[in-house]
């Protein structure tokens, strides 16, 4: 960042503010947020903690490498298999490196063995369908597991300095941040959302936040699952620990006096509507884990909160009502979490049918209308709104048809609980469709939406470690991961969302990360020396669902995917803080790491 530094782009000039600058400069971005008067309340703190924090770059880990068929017909059509989060997005990347048309590819997506964020990009797709117009033949690329490290897009390294202040009580006056995130070697990164995440648990007044994206010579970072906020929570989560151990409050209980609640406005400008964060604190508070002791040496526990963000974006669906009363839904959401099955109920729950009568399917792009990725914790929340949506175009449709039957007009028809009725005439949905091809024909239904009432996720962690004073190594004891899905459409997927969100943080917190060379060789390209968590490292994850309604979503769903990443590196620090009294202040808290800090500080108290 500074100037003199070698320069890997001559013509790149700092995106400033709506300018760019005059001279060429590594910094791609500088993102401004202030709100308030924050050096006016600083001055009146009680008490003021700025602290620097580091983390390292680190991939997504899906198990499966990134891979692309492609067939090239002789006709000009080109139809790609692919791996993808978002075949719409597949397809029109695809379609703009190869300039062809989009009408000209067809994407086909397939069942993704994990992404993450990491799979909304193309790699393979525009190679695949080269090479088959040369060979007049489908080719079938896969990426080897250093090619997937050291070519595809992991989640930036950051530099980051935090400062709160407080009065007396512990209520936050002020808070200022300053944040420096890698892009890798190309513009285009995440300090957007790692702006606007920062402060989003906490209803402060006075606030300023400096972000800078920043070009260096190492992959091209891409979106990690809640991209920006893992890094910033780490740091602001850490202070607010910092802060509560100072006064004296219990952790929780400072953050609950200083959370966001509806009608919070956020230092980016969006003021919450009803939102799940005192619900989850309390939750927290109250739960056997928090309130039972943990005893012996080199031993604590830790608690943290984290945010995201759901977008909303377009979705679309398209729904076939069979003559036997099941319904066939084609839908343009890649399934990465069990979203096949919780957009299908929320079909069936519209129609007032079995979740067993619908049969979902993921279609190509030729298939079913636009629909973004599936990334943000969109997926259940949008393209539910658009099976809902769907679900009444059929209720619509149907009430013609019973009115058709009873010969009567068609807003005389009533629709509840799965049953058409008027005055003294009633029939199932079933049996009306049973009777659709001899009043018009088997009825077809689509909806596309474009929400705008986005929702906001949080999450609240605790978590217990043990800390081996002579190596270092941190054991997780028992965790527990509690969060706000706004209502819960599929319970046991939700879970498994939280489970494994805060499995990749805790990898995250303690042992992932690349490295590199002096000639900027990464030194640990595969699944052995890039280590990330196993079954062996950590206990059964206690997933813990708190439900305060969306109200921008007919059954109240918020999107889970992504804030179970956020809570575990600072619930984790804040722990190593409380077993051994050293504050971490550096991802991954790796044993050599952890033994250094503790050999710095004298030694883990007994």
């Amino acid at each position: 960042m500074e100037e003199g530094s070698p320069l890997l782009h001559e013509d790149l000039r700092t995106n400033e503010m709506g300018k760019k600058a005059d001279t060429p400069s590594n910094i791609s971005d500088h993102l401004h947020f202030e709100q308030g008067d924050p050096d006016a309340a600083f001055e009146n703190a009680h008490l003021v903690v700025e602290r620097e924090f580091k983390t390292q770059t680190v991939h997504q880990g899906y198990i499966e490498p990134h891979v692309a068929t492609a067939h090239w017909n002789q006709d000009g059509h080109l139809t790609v298999w692919a791996s993808t989060q978002g075949a719409f997005s597949a397809r029109e990347q695809t379609a703009e490196t190869l300039a062809l048309p989009v009408s000209k590819v067809k994407v086909i997506p397939c069942e993704i063995g994990g992404g993450f964020g990491g799979k909304i990009p193309i790699y393979l797709e525009p190679v695949a369908a080269v090479l088959s117009r040369k060979s007049g033949r489908p080719v079938k690329i896969q990426m080897t597991r250093d090619g997937v490290f050291e070519g595809t897009g992991p989640t930036p390294a950051s530099f980051m300095r935090i400062k709160v202040g407080v009065d007396e009580a512990g209520k936050i006056l002020a808070a200022e941040a300053w944040l420096a995130y890698e892009t890798g070697a190309y513009p285009g990164g995440v300090i957007g959302p790692g702006c606007m995440c920062v402060f989003s648990c906490y209803d402060i007044e006075n606030a300023r936040v400096d972000g800078f994206d920043v070009c260096v010579n190492k992959p091209w970072t891409k979106a990690y699952r809640a991209p920006g906020s893992t890094h910033v929570a780490f740091a602001m989560e850490s202070v607010v620990d910092e802060i509560a151990e100072k006064l004296e409050m219990d952790p929780i209980e400072l953050r609950l006096l200083n959370a966001a609640k509806e009608g919070t406005k956020r230092v980016d400008g969006p003021v919450y509507p009803r939102i799940g964060l005192v619900e989850t604190l309390e939750a927290a508070r109250d739960h056997d884990h928090y309130q039972s002791p943990l005893e012996g040496p080199n031993k604590g526990r830790g608690m943290a909160a984290g945010f995201w963000f759901n977008i909303g974006l377009k979705s679309s669906v398209t729904a076939h009502v069979n003559n036997d009363g099941t319904v066939t839904l084609l839908e343009g959401s890649t399934d990465i979490g069990g979203t096949r099955t919780s957009i299908a109920m929320q079909m069936a729950e519209t129609l007032g049918i079995g979740a067993e009568d619908i049969n979902p399917k993921v279609a190509d792009t030729d298939s079913v209308g636009y629909t973004d990725i599936t990334g943000g914790s969109r997926v259940t929340f949008a393209t539910g709104l658009a099976a809902i949506e769907a679900g009444k175009d059929i209720i619509s449709q149907m009430k013609g048809r019973a009115a058709r039957l009873w010969e009567c007009e068609e807003g005389e028809v009533e629709f509840a609980d799965a049953v058409f009725s008027q005055d003294s005439n009633s029939i199932t949905f079933a049996e009306l469709c049973g009777k659709l091809s001899s009043t018009g024909g088997l009825i077809t239904a689509r909806a596309s939406v474009d929400p705008q009432g986005f929702t906001n996720g949080f999450a609240v962690h605790i978590c217990d470690i043990e800390v081996d004073p002579e190596t270092g190594k941190v054991d997780i004891l028992r965790y527990t991961a509690l969060q706000d899905a706004g209502k819960a459409i599929h319970p046991s997927y939700v879970e498994g969302q939280m489970q494994g969100g805060s499995v990749q943080g805790i990898g995250w917190a303690l042992n992932e990360e690349y490295l590199f060379d002096e000639d900027g060789r990464m030194l640990n390209p595969t699944m052995l020396d890039y280590r990330m968590p196993t079954a062996l490292d950590v206990p059964m994850i206690d997933p813990v669902i708190i439900e305060v309604p969306n109200p921008s979503h007919p059954f109240g769903v918020r999107g889970v995917g992504e804030p179970p990443i956020v809570p575990p590196p600072p619930a984790i620090a804040n722990a190593i803080k409380n077993a051994t009294g050293v504050r971490m202040t550096e991802l991954p808290m790796s044993p050599p790491r952890v033994f250094e800090a503790i050999t710095k500080n004298g030694g883990a108290p007994s």
